[in-house]
């Protein structure tokens, strides 16, 4: 392994922990709200408000969103582009 190598491999094991600690001490929420989606997905609420009366996305029993079907939506997205 070069020295290069070596490198790359020792700012990846350290990126990974900085992300593992942040993780730990920032966890996320398992329901967000239709603001918070909107944000996470970078999009406007009312385009959250078609999504849900669409289907795309659903509120849980407190009005909330899951976070997984944003992660769901974010996947999608990123496939398309």
């Amino acid at each position: 392994m070069t020295n290069t190598e070596a490198s790359s491999v020792a700012i990846l094991a350290a990126a990974s922990k900085a992300v593992e600690l942040y993780a730990m001490r920032h966890p996320r929420p398992c329901h967000v709200t239709q603001q918070q989606a909107a944000q996470m997905l970078g999009l406007h609420r009312n385009t959250i408000r078609r999504f849900l009366d669409a289907g795309r996305l659903r509120l849980n029993r407190c009005g909330l969103i899951p976070t997984e079907q944003v992660d769901a939506l974010l996947s999608v997205e990123n496939l398309r582009r």
